[in-house]
């Protein structure tokens, strides 16, 4: 069973986005994505201060099957990436709302979040691919 946390937002590519205490936004892809790669062997994520649009590839995900786009959830500057990942790209498996996150943001707009999914809505699109 796929986990889908409530307290995140998703956008139907497959990343997760949260909101963290300090106004930034960590950002990484849902259980249900690293799931359909595999085992990740590697990682790339985009560089700090790298400003990104809504929707913009930005990291790539790479597993034995398939290698794989990461979109930016929200348009923001880039603050920091998750240096765990380039010796343990398998952080994204064992923990993808965790240890796995790719990076974090400063959003460009208040409230950019609210543009994305909630965990009912999310679920929804996941059934409608398995349907």
């Amino acid at each position: 069973m796929t986990q889908i946390p409530a307290d995140i937002r998703y956008a139907k590519s497959h990343e997760w986005a949260k909101l963290l205490g300090d106004g930034s936004v960590e950002v990484g892809i849902s259980d249900h994505a690293q799931g359909a790669l595999g085992d990740l062997v590697f990682v790339e994520v985009p560089a700090v201060g790298r400003t990104l649009d809504a929707g913009e590839a930005c990291a790539v995900v790479e597993s034995v099957k398939a290698a794989s786009d990461v979109y930016s959830p929200v348009a923001g500057t880039v603050t920091e990436v998750n240096g765990e990942l380039a010796n343990a790209p398998e952080l994204i498996n064992s923990d993808p709302y965790g240890a796995g996150w790719l990076f974090r943001l400063r959003p460009a707009a208040a409230g950019a979040l609210d543009a994305l999914l909630t965990a009912a809505d999310y679920e929804a699109v996941l059934q409608a691919e398995n349907a």
